[in-house]
């Protein structure tokens, strides 16, 4: 959805975003990847309005940061 501004399951183009964010105590949209809140990775939200399916996503500045984190594994 991110990308081609489409649902995947309906094909509808009525598609909202939802920004990441860091509350108190790591609360909001967001991954921790330490102890604090200055280790969050923001993660954002694709939700289409016709069906509510949604995707998350974090920016592309963010990626590497999760890779070398200590918390990431590989599957």
């Amino acid at each position: 959805m991110k990308n081609t501004r489409m649902c995947p399951k309906c094909q509808s183009s009525d598609i909202v975003r939802i920004d990441g964010n860091t509350g108190a105590y790591g609360s909001g949209n967001n991954i921790l990847l330490g102890g604090t809140i200055f280790s969050a990775v923001k993660v954002n939200r694709y939700i289409c309005c016709s069906c509510g399916f949604t995707e998350e996503w974090i920016d592309r500045c963010d990626i590497d940061t999760v890779k070398n984190s200590r918390k990431a594994k590989k599957p």
